[in-house]
């Protein structure tokens, strides 16, 4: 019998890889590929796999690995920020959906109960497909990203409940209110337990294994936290994944979680490949070429119908259009724990054999589609929101509402503007505001913008993808935008907005890959910002401080590597230099520096000619920032006053030593 699942396993590797390769070639999404795989090996294709039930277990497997990883990179504190959309949105989806499904099936002609149970089993997505897709994209945490993962999170729970009330529908069960209490008391234990463990027992538990260096007993550590949790969520009546989610929670606490993630996602990777070709075994193939039309009719009036009801659910909590439009396109599908319902349904008589078969075969179809409709949901999301501004302009209706609610930007000159107000958003918001700075944000989350509101902070709700939204930033007369964001469609759109709006405009922008620079640059950004160059510029400094390197020589190194590496990456690209001045190109070997005087500085209340900075230094003395004031071009009689800031011409080389002038420090 073992030899038998063997044989199966090796079978459906075996057919995935060729069907891969082909499908690779003409640039089709691998879930397909394994749809079709396991279409063609199930009992409805070829018949070449015998044990699909086994099958079907190791697959179980696959979407609760997905699940746990998924929780380790989430962490309890993102979830925490994400509870409305969780609660909220998570609600209003299921019950739109299943209200929605349930009126539909009711003016076809079902009764009462299969038109209840059809919203149930219609109103779930696809959490495997939906967030393999959004990490493949590198999406998650987008906005529209973030809130999709909010909603799969709510189905998952609320697929229990389902359960419990099908019996009703179908008129076999009395006693569900008293077996639900039971069930919402074992479900909360278990979360309180969990939350125990992230505290105090998971990580006296993981050090202690860390330090015996052993990785094999990390790797069994971890996957027994896994499974065990996902068993114990089960024998209290919760599903498997969601207690694998929760395992995935508690490890994100501690300080193993990447080493965690990095030793599951191999695992992962093959248990979801045989989850979808297990989804593709499902597809009775004589029944879905008989009813071909019908099914194809049904399919997009689903993928329609659902993107509307979460798009509108999304745009109801405050999103941008934009954002609510993604959200609708990637939730667009019936997902897999309808499968799990569909069953039950079977079995109680609330779906007959053809209806069976017709959900099925409607389902496997949405899935099929899902990759091709997110390839294309950007686009369309754009063009859509374009013709709706653009036929609000022309009836004379403010487009403020789609785009940025109510609110006026104050109008400021030669400021900052920060998109985006994650990590690094609030970090660069701070250092702005402590170096006097003027600066606006643009953020589309309305729960961090009504958050940060409140404490006072210089933020404002929109989407900076939208002309309109820039304009109000007073984008024309800006100095620098950074665009802080993991959007990278978003991220391409807005730098080429802000340069037609502004050509003077200096575009910092950060991206995830070193591929991505190249695109951002032809658009208009003046430097790009890797997080993969970046990392690996902070690991060899970390290096050099292990082996002892003076923190001068580092500094060089860094500056050195930085100025290279960065005028490499741009070279390498059609970057825009027209009517543009460079240092590096103008003046070879130096840099313009600005240095503020310390109060105890040696060079305090000395003149410039006193000093001698050009001779003794090398030093080009461009102008002097006193308080508002600027003294460009500065005299030798001028004086140097305790504060002041000097911008100054200075070779490379003596960057360091000029520092040491400035500071109060030397000798």
């Amino acid at each position: 019998m073992e030899m038998m699942l063997l044989n199966d396993i090796g079978i459906i590797f075996g057919l995935s890889i060729f069907i891969l390769l082909i499908f690779n070639r003409l640039r089709i999404p691998s879930i397909l590929g394994f749809l079709v795989t396991g279409m063609l090996a199930g009992p409805h294709g070829l018949g070449i796999i015998s044990r699909v039930s086994e099958v079907d277990a190791l697959a179980e497997i696959g979407i609760i690995l997905l699940l746990f990883t998924i929780g380790v990179e989430l962490s309890i504190k993102d979830l925490w920020d994400i509870k409305r959309s969780v609660l909220l949105g998570g609600a209003l989806q299921v019950a739109a959906t299943t209200l929605m499904v349930y009126y539909g099936c009711i003016y076809i002609g079902f009764s009462s109960s299969t038109s209840l149970f059809m919203g149930f089993l219609l109103s779930l997505s696809s959490t495997a497909i939906v967030l393999r897709l959004l990490q493949e994209k590198g999406e998650i945490y987008t906005p529209h990203g973030k809130t999709s993962l909010a909603i799969l999170i709510f189905q998952d729970i609320i697929i229990v409940p389902m359960i419990l009330v099908t019996p009703i529908l179908a008129g076999t069960s009395t006693d569900t209110f008293n077996t639900f209490l039971l069930l919402l008391a074992k479900g909360l234990g278990i979360i309180v337990l969990m939350v125990a463990s992230a505290k105090w027992i998971l990580p006296a538990l993981l050090y202690q294994v860390v330090k015996t260096r052993n990785r094999e007993l990390f790797l069994l550590t971890i996957v027994f936290i896994c499974l065990a949790t996902a068993w114990l969520t089960s024998s209290a009546g919760l599903s498997l994944s969601l207690g694998a989610f929760i395992a995935g929670l508690v490890i994100s606490e501690s300080e193993y979680s990447h080493q965690a993630i990095g030793n599951m996602i191999p695992f992962r990777d093959i248990f979801m490949s045989l989850f979808f070709v297990s989804i593709g075994m499902l597809l009775d193939i004589r029944f879905f070429s008989d009813n071909l039309l019908v099914l194809i009719v049904i399919t997009v009036a689903i993928i329609f119908a659902k993107s509307i009801t979460v798009g509108l659910v999304t745009f109801i909590m405050g999103y941008p259009l934009r954002t609510t439009i993604l959200t609708g396109m990637a939730l667009a599908q019936v997902g897999e724990f309808s499968f799990v319902l569909s069953k039950v349904g079977l079995d109680l008589a609330l779906l007959d054999n053809r209806l069976y078969q017709t959900f099925l075969s409607v389902t496997i179809m949405t899935m099929a589609l899902t990759p091709f409709v997110t390839i294309i949901s950007n686009d369309f999301a754009d063009q859509v929101t374009k013709r709706i501004r653009n036929r609000m302009l022309i009836n004379g209706i403010s487009t403020r509402n789609l785009v940025a609610g109510d609110e006026k930007f104050e109008r400021l000159q030669d400021h900052l503007v920060i998109v985006g107000y994650g990590f690094n958003g609030r970090t660069l918001a701070n250092a702005a505001k402590n170096a006097g700075i003027p600066y606006i944000i643009i953020e589309t989350n309305p729960e961090t913008v009504r958050h940060e509101k409140k404490r006072g902070e210089m933020i404002h709700y929109g989407d900076a993808s939208h002309e309109e939204v820039l304009n109000s930033a007073n984008v024309s007369s800006a100095r620098i935008l950074i665009v802080g964001i993991s959007d990278y469609v978003a991220t391409r759109k807005i730098i080429g907005l802000a340069r037609n709006m502004n050509p003077q405009i200096y575009i910092i922008a950060r991206t995830r890959y070193l591929k991505e620079m190249k695109a951002l640059y032809d658009i208009g950004a003046n430097e790009v910002i890797p997080e993969e160059y970046e990392t690996s510029v902070e690991i060899f400094v970390r290096l050099l401080k292990k082996y002892l390197v003076s923190e001068e020589h580092i500094e060089k190194f860094t500056r050195e590597v930085r100025a290279n590496g960065y005028s490499m990456l741009r070279n390498s690209s059609n970057v825009r230099t027209e009517n543009q001045f460079s240092i590096e190109k103008e003046l070879p070997g130096f840099e313009v520096v600005s240095l503020k005087l310390d109060n105890n500085c040696q060079l305090s209340g000395k003149k410039l000619a006193e000093l001698n900075l050009r001779n003794n230094y090398d030093i080009t003395v461009l102008a002097i920032k006193r308080r508002t004031d600027i003294i460009s071009n500065p005299k030798g009689q001028t004086q140097l006053l305790p504060n002041d800031i000097c911008v100054m011409l200075v070779k490379p080389e003596m960057i360091h030593k000029v520092k040491e002038l400035f500071s109060d420090e030397h000798d």
